[in-house]
């Protein structure tokens, strides 16, 4: 996996209740916005499709945060594997989200990947800029940003700045979104030092435009003209400077990346900011592999783990400064819905297009035996994209879900809409290959015309093996390399030639990013709601060469479902529509989906605190966190840190 990538996870349906009031068409408070003479034209602090934002104009700081909290002391968190990038805009190399943390939008949240705010969905707040202005038809967009913006250089944040890093990013950036912005951005032209409007283009989706022009990063265009850097390089020798709250005060990619706070911070005050940004340095140690990085733990290389690995979870943590309190294990809660995590097939290969094939691998992934032997139980099956949600499809599509789709007519199967919502086989968790299973799959198999041969292997009429490589990465945790391997013992059971390929971490970049391929352990994204990004991560927009849809998915049902959801006035239709996008998503059966908890599994050194409610939508231990000086002298003087 090329950036940090948390591990599957969701919560109870009761959590869900301000989505389940939402989905109703309950009211969300409103907040008061100015207008201009216009009254076509909305100004505001903040920016939502339906126009509700939770927090006034006035507002002082998020809810979540805890406003009076300390600033000081360091924080350090491992990733697995190996970085020879600053620049993950390029698509070249394998860049880790620190060598962005620097950089901020317009809007706030993006491009860090910070949700934000954390406990409210579909809204963004005003960072860079100062207001947001756009008619009700949202056709354009204008930004007035905040004069007293600055680059850690002490340079101003001006529109010129916005303008440049917008083409700067059509003419080298990753190529799927580059041309996807062109398709629905007409021009960024600055009015004048401090306002930039975007134009979007005539005939297409409202959804997601003013979210995305204000959530770009903003570089410095006379950085880039000074220096001569360009998008095609990997910036390790130099890297953009940026506005944020952190500047990169070392990066030795073999070794480790630190992040300091930047005590000139122009935004320190901002209410967007009040209670965020605490640590004085973030500090990123690179490992080679998740055995290595546990040890590092236990030593203190780093002092904040987000764990990952079940096996490690429930035997790993008896060591004795867990004993001695020095280190805490918590499990806390998240709200976010658990990514859509699984083995995932190449559709692009030639032995995979009949899905006859593909649910007979299926049937070989035992997840009861999986869970109870190697994850000691600690997992629950995903089978939706939108799981314990409201959004979730169940049983037979009914009432205003069928209504919707067959008005969609012929490019949804009839079969869809007779049989239930797809969800994972059940299998034995007594023995790893269940019998019940390995039939229908081999039935299925036959079906599809690969019969078993010569040696026990199947072929079909031309003689060509049925062959599956699995990719894996070689650094990974070795729970997962056992799951792997176990599945791929139960395909070669059935007669499947499949081979697991351990790879290093360039190799494994190079070939997922080449598709070189037929099953892959990797994920989607979860949504919520609609946005032009469903068409990056699930459509046949950029299904050739999009690193956001690793199966290649191309379904003019999906595709149509997704342009239809981003044409509703209303959030009862959206939801509706989000509902039959995550049936049409399980029907099409590009992915084994797998496991989840309702949890973070944390553990890190008592010198960390955090407010009593977690929002739902982020952990933020590199957000809203805080350092307290005398938990961490107590464990400087016990010799329990460096």
């Amino acid at each position: 996996m090329t950036l940090s990538r948390p591990h599957a996870v969701t919560r109870p349906l009761g959590r869900y209740k301000w989505l389940a009031l939402f989905v109703l068409g309950a009211a969300i408070s409103m907040v008061s916005m100015a207008r201009a003479q216009d009254t076509d034209v909305v100004i505001s602090h903040g920016y939502s499709f339906y126009g509700d934002l939770k927090y006034g104009a006035d507002y002082t700081h998020f809810d979540y945060v805890n406003p009076d909290a300390p600033k000081g002391g360091e924080i350090s968190v491992p990733f697995v594997g190996g970085l020879d990038s600053m620049n993950p805009y390029n698509g070249k190399g394998r860049a880790h989200l620190f060598s962005i943390y620097h950089y901020e939008s317009l809007l706030g949240g993006a491009p860090s990947n910070v949700a934000l705010p954390a406990d409210v969905y579909g809204e963004a707040y005003c960072l860079l800029c100062e207001t947001v202005e756009y008619p009700k038809d949202k056709s354009w967009v204008i930004f007035h940003l905040r004069k007293n913006a600055k680059f850690s250089d002490g340079s101003p944040v001006t529109a010129h700045d916005v303008v440049f890093s917008h083409n700067f990013y059509l003419d080298g950036g990753l190529k799927s979104a580059a041309e996807a912005i062109r398709k629905r951005v007409l021009s960024v032209e600055a009015l004048d030092d401090y306002s930039v409007k975007f134009s979007f283009a005539d005939g297409i989706t409202r959804r997601s435009l003013v979210e995305s022009a204000g959530g770009g990063p903003i570089w410095s265009k006379a950085w880039f003209e000074r220096t001569g850097a360009q998008m095609s390089d990997d910036w390790r020798q130099q890297t953009p400077v940026g506005s944020g709250p952190y500047v990169i005060e070392s990066a030795d990619l073999s070794r480790s990346m630190v992040l300091k706070r930047n005590p000139d911070y122009w935004g320190r005050d901002l209410p967007i900011n009040v209670g965020r940004n605490n640590f004085d340095t973030i500090r990123l140690e690179i490992i080679s592999d998740d055995t290595a990085a546990f040890q590092g733990f236990k030593t203190g290389l780093y002092t904040f783990r987000t764990e990952g690995d079940s096996k490690k979870w429930a035997t790993g943590y008896d060591f004795p400064k867990v004993d001695q309190g020095f280190v805490v294990k918590a499990e806390l809660p998240d709200g976010s819905p658990p990514s859509p995590t699984g083995f995932i097939f190449n559709l692009g290969r030639e032995n995979l297009k009949d899905k006859r094939v593909r649910q007979a691998v299926a049937l070989m992934f035992n997840f009861e035996w999986t869970n109870e032997s190697l994850q000691y139980g600690l997992f629950k099956h995903r089978a939706s994209f939108t799981q314990d949600t409201p959004l979730m499809a169940q049983g037979l599509p009914q009432g205003a879900e069928l209504a919707f789709l067959q008005e969609l007519g012929d490019v949804v199967p009839a079969q869809m809409l007779e049989q239930e919502a797809v969800v994972p086989h059940t299998s034995g968790a007594d023995r790893l290959l269940d019998r019940r299973n390995s039939r229908a799959a081999s039935k299925l198999l036959d079906e599809a015309g690969w019969t078993v041969g010569e040696g026990g292997k199947r072929r079909n009429a031309d003689g060509k093996l049925l062959r599956l490589d699995f990719l894996h990465q070689s650094s990974g945790s070795p729970t997962l390399s056992a799951v792997i391997e176990n599945f791929v013992s139960n395909l070669q059971a059935i007669g499947i030639d499949a081979v697991l390929e351990k790879v290093d971490d360039s190799q494994y970049t190079a070939r997922e990013r080449d598709r070189d391929y037929d099953m892959i352990f990797d994920q989607y994204g979860a949504f919520l709601g609609t946005g032009t990004g469903l068409q990056q991560r699930y459509g046949s927009e950029a299904a050739e060469f999009s690193l956001f849809n690793p199966a290649g998915l191309a379904s003019p049902m999906v595709d149509t479902i997704i342009d239809v959801s981003q044409k509703v006035e209303t959030s009862e239709e959206e939801a509706i529509a989000m509902t039959a996008l995550d049936r049409a998503l399980r029907y099409e059966f590009f992915m084994i989906p797998l496991w989840y908890n309702d949890s973070y599994w944390v553990a890190y050194y008592d010198q960390y605190e955090h407010p009593e409610t977690i929002p739902a939508y982020a952990l933020g231990h590199l957000d809203f966190w805080w350092f307290n000086e005398e938990k961490a002298r107590k464990l400087r003087d016990a010799g329990a840190l460096r």
